[in-house]
């Protein structure tokens, strides 16, 4: 530990938080900040996930309202049926992560990353070409609904940041209601992808504990402040804050990957 840990650190996570509250992608901000502190890139990846689990287990705590008016709306068994395809997207990431090069992941991440803020922005023109989620039969939304969950969870499970970008603009096209509400989901999906990073990595991750401390608890309050900030933010401003910080996020990693 130093003193540039105990001072970037707790801000990084508290930004983070509150990013991932309220559009996901927080983790752009704590993992840069472990590069700075001087872990290698595979170490702070794993670090990193590690230590933003609290705080998007804290988002859910903050969307809690308009989760259960979710589960009303989508039936909850539906939404239940999604944890054991995230448990194994997100077992795959991790085991991708471990055993291959990431070079190659690294170069396709930006373009995921901007990809999704495209969906989320090109939303209603995109419903027009494959199906208005209402007149979809049940059958082919729920096997929508895995896909967004199982490849999203992948991705979270390698990487990890920007997740909740990707997840809330793929889940936004396959599920018909208010984005506050598939912001919620958003914040579920990514609790369970983190509760398995942190299972898997601290068994076989290089993960530096000390840095996960200090992260921890200011990254709780910025995903609880953040998600409650999400709940009244009108759906116009929200879904423009979340494709501008796709957008943003996405060049950044397009720019790093190409040094």
């Amino acid at each position: 530990m130093n003193l540039i840990s105990v001072l970037l650190l707790p801000v990084a996570g508290l930004a983070a938080g509150t990013v991932n509250g309220i559009a996901g992608g927080g983790s752009l901000i704590t993992f840069p900040a472990l590069i700075a502190v001087g872990l290698p890139s595979v170490a702070a990846n794993v670090t990193n996930s590690i230590g933003v689990f609290p705080g998007n287990a804290a988002t859910v705590a903050g969307s809690y309202r308009d989760l259960r008016d979710l589960a009303a709306a989508q039936g909850r068994r539906r939404l239940l049926a999604l944890i054991p395809t995230a448990i194994v997207g997100t077992v795959t990431g991790c085991a991708l992560l471990l055993a291959t090069p990431s070079r190659s992941f690294d170069l396709i991440v930006p373009f995921l990353v901007l990809g999704a803020g495209a969906v989320l922005a090109f939303r209603d023109r995109i419903r027009t070409l494959i199906g208005h989620p209402a007149h979809l039969s049940p059958r082919r939304r729920a096997a929508a609904l895995h896909a967004v969950v199982g490849l999203g969870t992948i991705y979270g499970g390698y990487f990890g940041a920007a997740l909740g970008v990707i997840l809330v603009s793929t889940l936004a096209v396959v599920i018909d209601d208010v984005l506050a509400r598939v912001s919620a989901l958003k914040n579920v999906v990514s609790s369970f992808c983190g509760f398995v990073t942190v299972i898997v990595f601290a068994a076989v991750g290089p993960v530096h504990w000390v840095d996960v401390a200090i992260i921890v608890p200011s990254n709780i309050l910025g995903g609880y402040l953040g998600a409650r900030l999400a709940r009244v933010l009108p759906a116009r401003v929200l879904r423009a804050v979340i494709v501008t910080f796709a957008t943003t996020v996405g060049l950044i990693l397009l720019v790093k990957a190409l040094r």
